[in-house]
């Protein structure tokens, strides 16, 4: 019996819109692969030549130092900043700490929206070191792992100049976003753990929009966090598009951790580390956007202005390691649409008002003796 006209119109159609989205899906893929090859620095990293190493003594070698201005005061908890990768331009392993454009976009948007929630009770140091160009952060091959671990020694050698440079004596604070969070977790494995005078005055340690192993945190000394209340923890997480697990895939398959030797490897069938930043804790319960305490974009906001909070607008779920989230619906918290902005950091928060909150809560828990001007074992 033949197929009525209709009928075969409609397939004929259904086939076609069908082809057509392959082949968009291709195009795509062999755009970003293009892009990619074109970013490539053709040069093995140990015959690379390294942009000038930074000198931690000195306030150029700094987006912000306290104790180097002058500011730093003993009345704030002292808090750690790794920026995240915002070099992006071709050709190259590692950016330069004098790129102006590199620079620009810390200044004007990591620090405004990533930084800024630890300012109000907190002197921020953050620190500039040759990072990982955005090539590096896009394959896994052997020579971009190198890069990666080559920019964790300019910042091993910044925490070490902080340290000794640091005025405040209410507690300490690391921070870190995307390549700075892997940093950061290296940091707090190798540095603070070892000691045990620095582990006692650990606040928190925040690791934002990069994958860390769940099992480090699981029986350790230092644990992830499961309230608000907890201090000495680690609250981390990597955030993908609820109703996007292609997302949450992607990140997976490219995810580099630390081994035990501190080698990049991939994650493996490890499980991320998901701490959601709507309550503080690792409860895989659905937030509903109500507890949102407010999202900015503060891209462009002077260091110290408090941008306008837009609360009870982002929903939040920890799933399989990865945070699903929901966004505001609005032109503010989307990227500028260029592929380079998909492939970095967002430039706004979701969780400016929820970090804030939950830093100056576990600060207020930390037990530390005002009046004795010392930090106190605190036993379970």
């Amino acid at each position: 019996m033949a197929k009525p006209v209709f009928l075969k119109h409609n397939l004929g159609v259904i086939s076609l819109i069908s082809v057509a989205g392959v082949l968009a899906l291709a195009l795509i893929l062999f755009s970003d692969d293009i892009k990619r090859h074109n970013m490539d620095p053709k040069v093995p990293f140990q015959t690379y030549q390294r942009p000038p190493a930074p000198d931690y003594a000195k306030p150029s070698s700094w987006y912000l130092n306290p104790s180097l201005s002058r500011t730093a005061s003993t009345r704030k908890a002292d808090v750690f900043f790794v920026h995240a990768t915002s070099y992006s331009v071709g050709k190259e392993w590692l950016g330069p700490i004098d790129d102006q454009a590199a620079s620009d976009d810390i200044l004007q948007m990591q620090l405004p929206n990533y930084a800024a929630p630890f300012a109000t009770e907190g002197n921020v140091y953050a620190p500039r070191y040759r990072q990982a160009g955005l090539y590096s952060m896009l394959t896994r091959r052997e020579d971009a792992r190198e890069a990666r671990q080559f920019a964790y020694g300019d910042v091993e050698k910044a925490f070490e100049a902080f340290l000794r440079q640091r005025r405040g004596d209410r507690g300490l604070v690391l921070a870190g976003v995307e390549q700075g969070g892997l940093i950061v977790d290296r940091l707090l494995k190798t540095k603070i753990l070892p000691d045990k005078n620095l582990s006692s005055q650990l606040i928190a340690v925040y690791i934002f929009e990069a994958i860390v192993p769940a099992s480090d945190y699981q029986n350790g000394e230092v644990k992830a966090c499961g309230s608000r209340s907890q201090t000495g923890c680690v609250l981390a997480y990597m955030s993908v598009d609820a109703g996007r697990p292609d997302q949450a895939l992607q990140a997976e398959r490219k995810a580099l951790i630390w081994s035990e030797n501190f080698n990049l490897v991939p994650l493996g069938k490890e499980k991320a580390l998901c701490v959601n930043p709507l309550t503080g804790d690792t409860s895989e319960s659905d937030v509903d956007a109500r507890q949102s305490l407010g999202a900015v974009n503060a891209t462009g906001l002077e260091w110290d202005t408090p941008p306008a909070l837009v609360p009870r607008k982002v929903s939040a779920q920890c799933r399989g390691g990865m945070l699903y989230i929901t966004r505001p619906n609005s032109p503010t918290f989307e990227d500028d649409g260029t592929w380079i902005s998909r492939m970095k950091v967002n430039s706004y928060n979701l969780f400016y008002g929820d970090i804030k909150t939950d830093f100056r809560d576990r600060l207020y828990s930390f037990p530390y003796n005002q009046k004795a001007q010392k930090f106190q074992t605190v036993t379970d």
